[in-house]
């Protein structure tokens, strides 16, 4: 993963998988090696930003990259299903939905389910020095990554060292994803 974030960043990707013979190879079955859990945010596709193809990354995209029983579901499904044993929570820089929690927005509809998932990050920024954005991104990946680690079964997984957890954090001005969690 860091490898193709690397090529990406610098302009050197590799478009690897991603041609008619990798499809045909992987219509009989999918393996991906890692699931991320990321943003809905059109600017930040994991494929692209890690320069991997079809069938690498099993990919759950929600704004504000929030946990809720379906995904936790599928988060589970792949593991079980496909023996993937790496999940990456991927944040990114000015989220969106991060900073419409931060405004307390009164959005009508089912967004509002989105920004009470945020709320105890921006609840845990609040006091931290910096931008209060930025620190509630970080914050929101890092309450995802524990709360992954305490939802069972994946927390047998974990334990038995068939699953690692991992937060991260996108830079949308130059493309690199570093570690928060």
């Amino acid at each position: 993963m860091k490898a193709g974030n690397h090529r990406y960043a610098h302009g050197e990707v590799s478009h690897h998988h991603q041609s008619i013979s990798r499809m045909r190879v992987i219509s009989a079955g999918q393996h991906p090696f890692a699931i991320i859990l990321g943003c809905a945010d059109s600017r930040v596709p994991p494929e692209i930003i890690f320069d991997q193809g079809l069938g690498d990354l099993f990919v759950i995209r929600v704004a504000g990259n929030i946990l809720d029983d379906a995904i936790l579901g599928s988060i589970e499904y792949a593991v079980e299903e496909f023996g993937t044993g790496l999940v990456l929570v991927l944040g990114h820089e000015r989220c969106g939905a991060v900073a419409a929690t931060l405004k307390h927005a009164e959005i009508p509809g089912h967004v509002s389910t989105l920004l009470k998932a945020i709320q105890p990050a921006v609840d845990r920024a609040r006091d931290q020095p910096g931008d209060l954005l930025d620190n509630a991104v970080r914050a929101n990946i890092q309450l995802v990554v524990a709360q992954l680690k305490c939802s069972m079964p994946v927390a047998k997984l974990v334990e038995a060292e068939r699953l690692k957890i991992v937060g991260a954090q996108y830079n949308l001005d130059c493309g690199t994803v570093v570690m928060v969690a």
